[in-house]
């Protein structure tokens, strides 16, 4: 096509989940009682890790932090999504749609380092008890998250960059529900060969280095554990990762699903999906995961709902 002929790209259309009229309603309370839970569980696990005394430790320091990552990558999603079940215009700006991306990888990249440094929190807890204090001390925690913070907000602006470095023109409706680099891409109307190699560089080194940090730990966790000699203390050991363990396999399967296969094998239907799923169900799900196998959880829940008052003003 000449380049006179071009119309640039100043907005974007989401096709969403379903193009079916009558499903809209009937998927917007699904997705509302989704983000309602979601909303409830995190925020929930805030106050709790907030306000307890016997929560103020390094692991509900991470579970905080994860719970305040999920709560808002969720509502990222979220809140968009719903209004497009909603109403027939179902367009965003070009900026709007670059600030969603970012957000989007600002948030998930922060989860999953969260969830490795709470891997490695486990191993010195279960590994070096005697040490656990010294060396995941509160200065390292705040050093820890502040890093994360930072490197998380780095990835999002350089892969915003290159996605958005390209040409987009006509053509200007999304196959998805939200905003990705994948979809994004795909409308591109030039080269988009030099802009995918950081975007899935990043991908592949996150996904890689976090998963190095988790296996580590837990191989080493493994082995101490099975060194107990007390049957009762091994289940108790288990039982402190068992949650962890289940948000981090169920987590990491489906981004490795997403972003760690050639392009040319993407189906953008099966990957909307597999997104519901890590975007939106997971974001639900680690506030349940974490509170119901956790007596310290549960027992903090219950002081707080027999004495709500004297609690908050701990805040």
């Amino acid at each position: 096509m000449a380049p006179g002929n071009l119309t640039w790209v100043t907005e974007f259309i989401l096709m969403g989940l379903s193009d079916h009229p009558e499903l809209q309603v009937p998927l917007f309370f699904v997705f509302l009682v989704i983000y309602g839970l979601t909303l409830a569980g995190n925020l929930c696990i805030n106050t709790l890790t907030s306000v307890d005394s016997r929560l103020q430790t390094p692991i509900y320091f991470f579970l905080r932090h994860l719970a305040i990552v999920d709560l808002n990558s969720s509502t990222v999603i979220a809140a968009k999504m719903l209004a497009n079940f909603l109403f027939k215009t179902k367009t965003i700006s070009y900026y709007c749609c670059a600030a969603q991306l970012g957000g989007f990888v600002v948030f998930i990249v922060a989860e999953i380092f969260i969830l490795a440094t709470m891997a490695y929190d486990r191993y010195v807890a279960i590994c070096n008890p005697l040490l656990y204090m010294v060396v995941v001390s509160q200065q390292i925690c705040l050093l820890l998250v502040s890093l994360i913070c930072l490197y998380s907000l780095t990835t999002a602006l350089t892969v915003s960059s290159c996605v958005f470095s390209v040409s987009y023109c006509s053509c200007n409706v999304i196959n998805h529900f939200y905003y990705d680099n994948v979809p994004l891409l795909a409308l591109s109307c030039s080269d988009t060969y030099i802009p995918e190699i950081p975007a899935f560089t990043f991908s592949g080194i996150n996904l890689f280095f976090s998963m190095i940090i988790f296996l580590i730990s837990y191989f080493n966790i493994i082995l101490a554990i099975l060194k107990i000699q007390s049957s009762k203390e091994r289940q108790k050991a288990f039982s402190t990762c068992a949650s962890h363990m289940m948000a981090v396999t169920v987590f990491y399967g489906t981004l490795l699903f997403m972003y760690l296969q050639p392009r040319t094998n993407h189906s953008l239907d099966t990957d909307k999906m597999a997104s519901v799923f890590y975007t939106l169900v997971i974001p639900m799900l680690n506030p349940l995961i974490y509170s119901l196998r956790n007596d310290d959880v549960k027992n903090a829940l219950k002081r707080f709902l027999n004495n709500p008052c004297k609690s908050l003003k701990l805040m």
